[in-house]
């Protein structure tokens, strides 16, 4: 019996495929071929989706992915979006747990790598479990190191520029402030008539480094131990420590108690303080925290 719709039936037609689509299927048949035997065709890793991610611009896309799994253990997420022209338009990477994701230049819609920009305009900042080994391996690949690992009041990190001339700001979480034993030093403030003229003195003997206070010409003194600042304007120059203390209201009353001079008690961010002037005179704060 012949079918009556088959006289409605248009017969079946080859057409050129779309170049772009051929172009990436091409890259991606190569990619799976080329793998070591054993690798599977295609991984995908899950990662979540933050409020703010990051979408760079780099002068050689395969380059850079490279680097960043190498440098920063970076995992892909699927297969990059490969152009007509080769050029990687999108790919994907895990970086702990938050995605990386960058193309190629693409000069005419002015997005191009800070290599070609002349430098970075901003600093990418990347929470590792190891500062100094992911630094090293970052130079190993091919960053220049900016600024060595050390250890600062916020934390110990060090920073890198890419070889896409991004830069990475390599750091680790702050370790748990340890429990303050009674009588311990926890701050000094190094009093001086002109603020100015000190911090050029101990830069230049010390190399101290300074970052504005929270007070009217204080100055946080950057990596020393115990933490240490510096204000302007003392009549006459004195180093004043800061001493923990368990119990203020108790601490408060021995100082009197023994000849010295207590103020009030005063709330503070990091928490109870009052000024004190033991029996000679010299100055000093007391803090429960």
């Amino acid at each position: 019996m012949i079918d009556p719709l088959d006289s409605l039936r248009a017969p079946v037609m080859p057409i050129e495929p779309d170049p772009r689509f051929a172009t990436q299927l091409r890259a991606r048949l190569e990619h799976a071929v080329l793998q070591p035997e054993g690798v599977a065709m295609t991984t995908t890793v899950d990662a979540p989706a933050h409020t703010i991610g990051c979408y760079i611009a780099v002068d050689d896309a395969r380059r850079a992915l490279e680097f960043y799994v190498e440098a920063f253990d970076a995992r892909r997420r699927g297969e990059p979006y490969i152009m007509a022209d080769g050029r990687i338009g999108h790919a994907e990477l895990a970086v702990g747990d938050s995605v990386l994701m960058l193309a190629d230049e693409f000069p005419e819609i002015d997005m191009l790598s800070p290599r070609t920009r002349g430098g970075p305009s901003q600093s990418l900042y990347l929470r590792v479990p190891d500062v100094d080994a992911t630094v090293q391996r970052a130079v190993d690949a091919g960053a220049r190191l900016e600024r060595a690992v050390a250890d600062y009041d916020y934390g110990r990190n060090g920073i890198v520029v890419d070889p896409s001339g991004h830069r990475w700001m390599v750091a680790s979480s702050l370790p748990p402030p340890p429990s303050r034993r009674h009588g311990e030093v926890g701050y000094l403030t190094y009093a001086v008539p002109d603020a100015e003229r000190a911090k050029a003195f101990y830069d230049a003997v010390l190399g101290w480094r300074f970052t504005p206070g929270r007070v009217e010409n204080g100055w946080q003194i950057d990596g020393t131990a115990p933490m240490s600042g510096m204000w302007g304007g003392a009549t006459e120059p004195r180093i004043q420590p800061l001493f923990h203390v368990d119990d203020l209201d108790a601490a408060l009353a021995a100082v009197r108690a023994h000849g010295g001079r207590a103020g009030e008690p005063e709330q503070q961010p990091y928490g109870l303080s009052a000024e004190c002037t033991d029996d000679q005179g010299a100055r000093f704060w007391l803090l429960q925290s």
